[in-house]
């Protein structure tokens, strides 16, 4: 038996999907909030209020800062993994002249994928750290030292951002910044450990012999492990106007402190 209860609290269920639905309820924009409309509007009294915004920014600031390191650690975790790989991959293939060279082309092709995933990771994590930046440029930097902001619409730039929140940088500079200071380097002792291991450890072989896969002549497989790395140098050294803004690298150090 179905008790009636059960049956109602179905047909609750029921009309309220329909309305999330649109299958009969108003349209969500149109309808009337539990809320009086100088409630829903309460976080414009704060642009009003100098005392009220700078008690709401930096509660804004702390979740923005979190944001980023969580970011960052994401970043440093793929990091983590590629680097293990790499590690195991070159413990293995080197323990014994029986193991075969192309385990280091799966290696890197594994470091590929890590590589468009950090890719990723990066743009989010770029995307949190801008705002840090600008918050810290056009806030606590004026606070320290009035001497006027980075961006004098900086308020109407950064409300744009939290209702339409866009990347900073692009996939394209993103990747070829991560090729510049990581995977470069990973890939680049994957293939040195390729080029030794078809080489100076297979000496009873030919290095075609050792560097063959099943179906493919060994200068076939350098050939494209050349062409491999061409484009990996290409992306890492793509010409172009730097999106992201640059304001730590690319900088002559110098001091920080007046003594």
């Amino acid at each position: 038996m179905v008790d009636a209860g059960d049956e109602t609290r179905a047909d609750d269920s029921e009309t309220r999907d329909g309305e999330l639905e649109g299958d009969g309820g108003e349209d969500r924009d149109a309808r009337d909030g539990p809320l009086d409309r100088g409630d829903q509007e309460i976080g414009a009294t704060a642009a009003a209020d100098t005392d009220s915004l700078l008690g709401v920014l930096p509660h804004f600031y702390r979740g923005e800062v979190s944001q980023a390191n969580s970011a960052q650690d994401r970043i440093d975790r793929t990091t983590d993994w590629a680097i293990t790989l790499l590690a195991a991959l070159l413990s293995i293939v080197f323990s014994s002249r029986n193991m075969p060279a192309f385990l280091l082309l799966i290696g890197m092709f594994v470091l590929s994928i890590f590589l468009f995933y950090e890719v990723r990771r990066y743009r989010f994590y770029d995307h949190w750290r801008a705002r840090v930046r600008f918050i810290q440029e056009n806030v606590f930097a004026n606070a320290l030292e009035p001497v006027g902001v980075e961006h004098p619409a900086w308020r109407e730039e950064l409300s744009d951002d939290l209702r339409h929140p866009t990347f900073k940088v692009s996939t394209r500079e993103a990747l070829s910044r991560r090729i510049r200071r990581v995977y470069g380097l990973l890939f680049t002792v994957a293939g040195v450990g390729w080029l030794f291991k078809v080489t100076m450890f297979t000496p009873e072989q030919q290095w075609t012999e050792a560097a063959e896969l099943p179906g493919i002549h060994g200068t076939v497989v350098a050939a494209v492990l050349g062409l491999f790395f061409v484009t990996v140098i290409a992306l890492g050294l793509w010409p172009g106007g730097r999106e992201a803004k640059g304001e730590i690298h690319g900088a002559k150090p110098g001091e920080w402190k007046n003594e």
